[in-house]
């Protein structure tokens, strides 16, 4: 499977299958991927990247932008998490619970910290993606200040969304 809606963006459930893209490095870079909310989200409770290849252990740090539609670029950062990557391959993810917008854009981002062995990522070449690069960098800014490269791809980003019926339906089996 490539990288594609199906596991990157906004989504009701976690990839898990390797979206098989393009590898790029993604230790010492922010990676940025412009998407927009789906008609009836309200909040987001997970954001996850893959990662390649296995390599030695760093924290990494996931967020969610607000848009600059002056300049199309991520501009502040409205919420993030930093947790240990651990030494392995596979899509990892971070708790985030953060509300939302409906149709509305937002930037994915990803940080990694540098490790010895280079650490990637995947992507695919997306007519209508977008993305942004800062690098290096050794943790999310905020506000988003710096752009080092621009490019219409898809990176293997993705963040778990709620909407208000999936809230009543979690609410109903507490009661």
């Amino acid at each position: 499977m490539a990288v594609n809606t199906s596991n990157s963006g906004f989504l009701l459930i976690a990839p898990t299958d390797d979206p098989a893209g393009t590898t790029l490095q993604c230790d010492t870079y922010t990676r940025a991927t412009k998407f927009t909310s789906p008609a009836g989200a309200t909040g987001i409770t997970e954001i996850g990247w893959y990662c390649d290849n296995a390599t030695e252990e760093a924290d990494f740090e996931v967020g969610i932008y607000s848009h600059d539609a002056d300049n199309n670029l991520p501009l502040d950062l409205l919420a993030s998490v930093t947790i240990a990557k651990g030494t392995g391959a596979g899509w990892i993810k971070g708790t985030l619970s953060f509300p939302i917008s409906e149709n509305t854009i937002y930037w994915l981002a990803v940080q990694l910290d540098n490790t010895a062995t280079t650490t990637n990522t995947n992507y695919t070449t997306t007519t209508g993606s977008l993305t942004k690069r800062h690098s290096p960098a050794t943790f999310l800014q905020n506000p988003w200040v710096t752009t080092t490269a621009s490019a219409a791809v898809l990176y293997a980003i993705y963040a778990i969304y709620t909407t208000k019926s999936s809230i009543l339906t979690t609410m109903k089996g507490v009661w």
